[in-house]
């Protein structure tokens, strides 16, 4: 039974068994968690392509990485404002409702981004001042974020489309689209990283052209690609989405103040736990910075390797959204309930395996990404470290995908906010200058498992009190 057909019985109220809810989480989870390795990958795509040009290169991008995810994320709190909507209205059976939300947020979100890309490339220049880096690492750390910065309005469209089809319970284009950019990032890359050279294989030998643009052709590689996927993703929005598409519709793109007063509900809160959460993450390459360009190149690759382990979750958290949101528009509190528990049981699980393969393989995850020796090394032990606290760093980043599905998100937002800034950024702080970066890492491994307790916990509270 596809996965449309069962969202059917959610809005149309009809009953489901343990297996179809079990069936409806995998269908929508699984494309989910590839749209998020996808991601994942273009980023170690990216860290490994640009590795081989040596440490300095590495820590350059790892530099400003806390500060991309800070904008990334906003963007992407933007765009959730309007699908969680559209996902309660697609619940409640309101495909009217939910295309005039789909028209409203086109244009406020499109804004939005057009004004945070201007900010980004506006602060390039002394961002990598700010943040501390050494002096031989500020020229390409700034023009990476510089020309990150301007394909931000070409990102915020694309994750608003990718939301929207999510939401519908359309996870299968998103990810697909997903993967191809990560493709077109390695050709692009390819091309535009290296300088041109002969290639020896398969007995003969190939010229190649190239750009030789280094770390500046990382930034224009990736940038590329999102713009292709964007034109791709808006098309399919547009013209081929069951629910959402709007060709031969007609309909006001103004903003009303209702739709974005609910969209400033969720995605306000959002994106300040975002900025919360990186502005933690900076002030922990801040934390990292005096310990040296192997240090920041070690901590860069272990949170892009990492990135591995974890976005798995952070799939299932998009299908918990989905599932959520539009049982909770549906009215039935029961199978909210259900699906929230379904949810991050699975992503317990899943992340909790996904821990054991990092552990056991950190040294050759690591080593695929940089030849340096002591950047390995030191990369690896932070890895092993952190693979303890995946089951409960799981439980955190589903629980918070429903609360979003629920429109809850203040709370969540200020569980978050306590959690890393006192626990996680005390504790650097500390073990820091005692341990070096094991210590920073061993910090975050204690703050991930307090952080997964307390939303358990949460998790509990709502739906006992909406019993």
């Amino acid at each position: 039974m596809a996965s449309y057909d069962l969202l059917a019985r959610v809005r149309e109220g009809r009953p489901m068994t343990l297996g179809e809810q079990l069936r409806l989480t995998l269908q929508l989870s699984v494309p989910a968690i590839m749209a998020q390795l996808s991601s994942i990958v273009m980023q170690y795509i990216d860290a490994a392509m640009v590795g081989s040009l040596g440490a300095n290169a590495s820590a350059s991008i790892g530099l400003v990485s806390t500060t991309t995810w800070l904008f990334s994320g906003l963007c992407s709190a933007a765009a959730t404002g309007f699908s969680v909507q559209v996902a309660h209205a697609l619940g409640a059976g309101d495909m009217q409702r939910a295309r005039g939300i789909l028209r409203q947020a086109l244009v406020a979100v499109g804004i939005f981004g057009i004004l945070w890309g201007m900010t980004g490339m506006g602060i390039s220049r002394f961002l990598p001042g700010w943040l501390g880096g050494d002096a031989a690492i500020r020229h390409d750390a700034s023009l990476y974020f510089l020309i990150y910065s301007a394909f931000l309005p070409v990102f915020q469209i694309s994750i608003l489309s990718a939301g929207m089809l999510r939401c519908s319970g359309n996870m299968r284009v998103p990810s697909l689209l997903s993967m191809l950019m990560c493709l077109l990032d390695v050709v692009f890359n390819f091309f535009l990283i290296f300088p041109s050279r002969e290639i020896e294989g398969l007995g003969c030998s190939f010229w190649v052209p190239g750009a030789g643009l280094g770390v500046e052709g990382a930034a224009w590689g990736t940038g590329l690609a999102e713009l292709v996927v964007a034109v791709l993703m808006m098309w399919y929005l547009f013209t081929r989405s069951r629910d959402l598409r709007l060709v031969g519709e007609r309909g006001k793109f103004r903003p009303t103040i209702k739709t974005l007063k609910k969209a400033f509900h969720i995605g306000i809160p959002m994106g300040v736990e975002h900025a919360v959460i990186c502005g933690a993450q900076i002030m922990t390459t801040v934390i990292v910075a005096p310990l040296g360009v192997f240090a920041i190149a070690a901590n860069s690759f272990a949170i892009t390797a990492e990135s591995l382990c974890y976005m798995p979750g952070y799939g299932i958290a998009d299908a918990a959204t989905t599932l959520v949101g539009q049982s909770y528009g549906a009215g039935r509190r029961d199978l909210t309930r259900r699906f929230a528990y379904i949810t991050v049981y699975m992503g317990m699980l899943v992340m909790g395996v996904m821990g054991v393969i990092m552990y056991v393989g950190a040294p050759f995850i690591i080593g695929t990404m940089t030849p340096d020796a002591e950047v390995l090394a030191l990369g690896a032990e932070a890895l092993r470290i952190e693979a303890f606290a995946e089951p409960m760093f799981a439980a955190s980043i589903v629980a918070y995908g429903v609360f979003v599905g629920m429109g809850n998100t203040i709370i969540p937002s200020v569980m978050n906010f306590v959690s890393i800034w006192a626990v996680r950024l005390t504790l650097a702080a500390w073990l820091a200058p005692l341990m070096g970066l094991k210590g920073v890492w061993l910090a975050m491994c204690i703050e991930l498992c307090f952080r997964g307790c307390i939303f358990l916990i949460r998790l509990r509270h709502v739906f006992r009190r909406s019993k």
